[in-house]
């Protein structure tokens, strides 16, 4: 994990206050005492995320808060970048968040999320990856905690489809569907892609009408999964937003190996990815 500042001035930003933000972030999650509170979390995490946002310049242009009640969702995010999180901690609820188990072997930032309780997902394990899961979502939802879920799994573009577990998910655990869509983070820090960091992006943060509890129970994962996507993929590239990540894989690399399929409502890339993959699977001895 690196950064590298786009261009002379911001490499002097970062230099001389960057570095002291980060170290001074982490310090104060470190501080937390281990039997920390939810309140007492959710207190800390936001004052150290709205600090970096902050020194980033980011630029969140929030829309749809009318839309959240007093209560826990498993909310569903686009994902673009580690940029995502700064973002959404602009929403009024306590949240918790899914993330790779990579993440939690970061130094220093490993330590940091696992003490502000997030979750910690191993994407390959199957089923019992799921059960974790959904005993991670019922532990924090009875705290009056969201959970935060990227239903796409991956930072590669918009084109990218959601996977289903997310929504098996809501339905075990009983929880409303909060959708947020996320477009421009990426440009803070396009990582793994490239190193560079920017100040100063401008950000979109839309909050589409949640899907009640009811409506989760009474309509099937699979049919819900393509409902939300298309609502959130629909809202993503309205011009009014910041434009979204595009998936190329001549430039990102097709990512062999790695659990992602393309949305077939991306015609021309579905196609692409699955002539591309056809070959791979013929070409093995």
């Amino acid at each position: 994990m690196s950064f590298r500042p786009v261009d002379l001035p911001s490499w002097f930003r970062f230099q001389l206050s960057g570095r002291r933000v980060l170290r001074q972030a982490l310090r104060e999650v470190a501080a937390l005492p281990t039997a920390a509170s939810s309140p007492e979390r959710t207190a800390v995490q936001a004052q150290v995320g709205l600090r970096l946002a902050r020194h980033l310049r980011m630029q969140v242009q929030v829309s749809g808060l009318t839309h959240i009640q007093s209560e826990p969702y498993l909310v569903l995010a686009l994902h673009e970048g580690i940029a995502d999180v700064l973002a959404l901690l602009h929403l009024p609820l306590p949240l918790r968040f899914v993330a790779r188990d990579e993440i939690f072997r970061w130094a220093g930032v490993g330590k940091a999320i696992t003490t502000l309780g997030h979750v910690s997902i191993t994407p390959e394990s199957g089923a019992s990856g799921y059960r974790k899961m959904l005993a991670a979502a019922r532990d924090v939802t009875a705290q009056g905690e969201s959970l935060v879920i990227f239903p796409q799994g991956t930072v590669l573009g918009i084109e990218t489809d959601f996977q289903r577990g997310a929504f098996a998910l809501a339905r075990h655990a009983g929880l409303p569907i909060l959708p947020v869509v996320l477009t421009g983070s990426h440009r803070v820090w396009d990582y793994p892609f490239t190193p560079t960091l920017r100040y100063g992006q401008s950000i979109g943060l839309h909050v589409l009408p949640p899907i009640t509890r009811d409506e989760v129970r009474t309509t099937s994962p699979d049919l819900l999964r393509v409902q939300v996507r298309r609502a959130m993929k629909r809202a993503a590239l309205d011009p009014e937003l910041p434009s979204p990540r595009r998936y190329d894989p001549e430039r990102d690399g097709y990512w062999d190996g790695y659990r992602f399929d393309i949305d077939p409502d991306f015609s021309a890339l579905h196609h692409l990815m699955t002539t591309h993959r056809a070959r791979r699977t013929e070409a093995r001895p």
